[in-house]
């Protein structure tokens, strides 16, 4: 096995530098914890950006895809079988949705979704009404029509002319509901809590406000549920926690447990506009991603999903005690960091991995997206290492 700094030198030669990386290697890991090749330990609480959601190998999920693997790892979609089957009846049963395409990731999601909206839009109303609402501070992908519908500039910047006719809407307003009215939009697409902007939530009223518009003039709601579901926020999908039902809601991340893979639930009236040859994917719906995915939603019952909100209620108060804190945002098992000066996010994180914990930021915040699994000790222990970094004696 080469040493941390051999895998990083062979990286930085031939891997294409889009990505910050940290100067450190990962081999192995075993429930929360993470080890390097020297062996070192890390409480990672990043789950790989929320993918993790059942940590390192936990021994269901790699049964799943070990069996799966060994039987069937690929057929393409001309074929059918169980686990992609399995998988699509439990996430409708679970959410009250109709119908699922999978995909690869949470940008294919939302490209499935927009094209969805879009092709019921036209076929309904005509080509006029295709207008792709979202919000300002939200992130919904890094292709060319995710980066259209991400309300930061900061991410279009040099990867124009993108995709035409979206715009752009100021959460929690309720004067902006009025874009609602022009007769051009196809869908309005929502996060729940907006994680790359800074882990923000939306205020429960101006949801529902915006989900009822959206019924009276059937403008399609597309809730981006990437980051926010899988039982990350302490439901299944956060939705339930805002009392609205989406049209269509996208899922990946957390869904595969480490696999790549993203859907795209939508309602029956949505469904019945996209026939064969509308849309496609030869990876989507893969057995063995499907089959890692069928292990997750088995493990996030009703007790599991308890746990999670339990567990998450102890780390948020255990976080609104330590020194330099100035707020705790977020839902769930997804909490950010607001700090006073002079600590800064970037700076935190950096502390916490040389104390062995893993953490993320988001924009001036740091960001929390710790497996569903992790116990009361790895909060205590999480908590000594922040405390230990933010001064506190």
């Amino acid at each position: 096995m080469p040493n941390s700094a051999e895998l990083i030198a062979r990286d930085d030669a031939h891997v294409l530098h889009t990505y910050a990386r940290s100067p450190l290697a990962l081999v192995r890991g075993e429930g929360l914890t993470a080890y390097d090749a020297e062996g070192n330990a890390y409480l990672d609480f990043t789950s790989g950006i929320g993918v993790n959601s059942l940590g390192y190998a936990h021994p269901a999920w790699v049964r799943a895809v070990a069996a799966q693997a060994g039987a069937l790892q690929h057929t393409s979609n001309l074929y059918y079988t169980a686990p992609c089957g399995q998988l699509a009846e439990t996430l409708c049963r679970r959410t009250g949705l109709d119908r699922v395409f999978f995909g690869n990731s949470g940008a294919e999601a939302n490209e499935g979704a927009i094209k969805a909206a879009r092709k019921y839009a036209a076929d309904v109303y005509g080509a006029r009404r295709s207008k792709v609402l979202t919000l300002q501070n939200s992130f919904h992908g890094r292709t060319l029509a995710t980066l259209a519908a991400t309300g930061q500039e900061a991410f279009h910047k040099d990867f124009g002319p993108l995709p035409e006719n979206f715009a752009y809407l100021p959460a929690n307003d309720p004067a902006a509901l009025a874009a609602l009215d022009d007769g051009e939009a196809a869908a309005v697409i929502v996060e729940f809590v907006q994680g790359e902007g800074g882990v923000v939530p939306l205020e429960k009223p101006w949801v529902q406000a915006l989900a009822a518009r959206c019924a009276e003039r059937d403008i399609l709601l597309i809730a981006d549920e990437v980051q926010t579901g899988m039982g990350r926020t302490g439901t299944l999908f956060a939705f339930e926690q805002f009392g609205v039902l989406p049209d269509l809601v996208t899922s990946a991340k957390g869904l595969g447990g480490g696999l790549p893979i993203g859907a795209v639930l939508m309602k029956q009236k949505v469904a019945d506009h996209m026939a064969p040859g509308s849309h496609g994917s030869t990876f989507g719906g893969n057995p063995v991603a499907c089959a890692g995915a069928n292990a997750v939603l088995e493990t996030l019952d009703e007790a599991f999903l308890a746990e999670v909100r339990r567990k998450a209620a102890a780390l948020r108060a255990g976080l609104e005690a330590l020194p330099h804190v100035r707020a705790v945002t977020g839902l769930g098992l997804m909490l950010g960091l607001a700090l006073e000066a002079p600590y800064t996010a970037a700076a935190v994180r950096a502390a916490c991995e040389n104390e062995g914990l893993l953490v993320l930021t988001a924009k001036e915040r740091v960001r929390l997206l710790p497996p569903l699994i992790l116990t009361d000790a790895d909060i205590a222990a999480a908590l000594t290492v922040l405390r230990r970094v933010l001064g506190a004696q």
